[in-house]
């Protein structure tokens, strides 16, 4: 089994550094793991992105379908107060991604990049990879 080659533990990048204790690597776990939902979230917010540009499209068509079929006063309705509208005043949605990237994400990935560095020689994933090691080793003893 392929899995078997590995058996002296985690490779070098995902190797705990000298020094660093388990309180240490629990503390760089839960911030990897706070990293990841701030990820999801900036996901929602392209998906957010995605879907309201696709309803502004089909706002349009129907605007014009609501225009074919002889009905001006409501498809300029639509158009007037709902096709182009800002999601919140000033702003479309990729204006929120910016938003959020700019003051949000940026920084988070900073502080976490620079966490890791200062106390893991900017190893990532160390209590992933030891929980992966001691589920190997679990799986291998008789």
């Amino acid at each position: 089994m392929a899995d078997d080659v590995r058996t002296e533990g985690p490779d070098g990048a995902h190797r705990r550094p000298p020094r660093v204790d388990d309180a240490t690597v629990e503390a760089l776990g839960m911030l990897t793991k706070a990293l990841e939902y701030t990820e999801r979230a900036r996901g929602h917010l392209y998906a957010v992105h995605h879907m309201t540009g696709g309803a502004d499209r089909m706002l349009a068509e129907a605007a014009r379908m609501l225009r074919q079929a002889g009905h001006e006063e409501q498809a300029g309705l639509v158009e007037r107060e709902l096709l182009g509208r800002d999601v919140i005043p000033g702003m479309w949605t990729y204006q929120l991604i910016e938003a959020y990237d700019r003051t949000y994400y940026q920084a988070f990935t900073t502080v976490e990049e620079q966490v890791r560095q200062n106390l893991a020689a900017g190893r990532r994933h160390l209590a992933e990879a030891e929980m992966q090691q001691a589920a190997r080793s679990r799986r291998r003893r008789p």
